[in-house]
């Protein structure tokens, strides 16, 4: 992504404003947002992705499907290496937000790939 770091924060938000009901509009964003995280070779872009979806999940709920199902495979998903980038625990107060969230979305934080789940199979991709 060759936009600012402004832009591309607007530009992620614009695309996870899209992740909404079960239907191929949503499947189709979700799809971007997850292949963007997996091709970027930048640890700031995956950071901000993962950003623009923990806004919306750290709010009241109910939380729109296609969001949930979003975060859900990137956290569970190994393709994503989720867990081991450095954004993940920079603080303690983040670890134990991502740890919450993780727990309210779909489970606990992996300790390591072998408890991992797919989310999504790679054949809906």
């Amino acid at each position: 992504m060759d936009l600012d770091t402004e832009g591309r924060y607007l530009f992620l938000n614009a695309v996870a404003n899209q992740l909404r009901y079960p239907n191929n509009h949503t499947h189709y964003f979700s799809f971007i947002l997850l292949y963007l995280f997996a091709e970027s070779n930048q640890e700031m872009i995956q950071e901000q992705i993962t950003r623009v979806l923990l806004e919306r999940l750290i709010v009241n709920r109910p939380h729109p499907w296609g969001l949930l199902i979003t975060f859900i495979e990137l956290i569970k998903n190994p393709r994503y290496n989720f867990w081991s980038r450095s954004f993940t625990r920079c603080a303690p107060e983040i670890e134990k937000l991502f740890e919450s969230v993780s727990r309210s979305c779909g489970g606990p934080k992996p300790v390591d790939d072998s408890v991992v789940s797919g989310g999504i199979p790679d054949n809906m991709h």
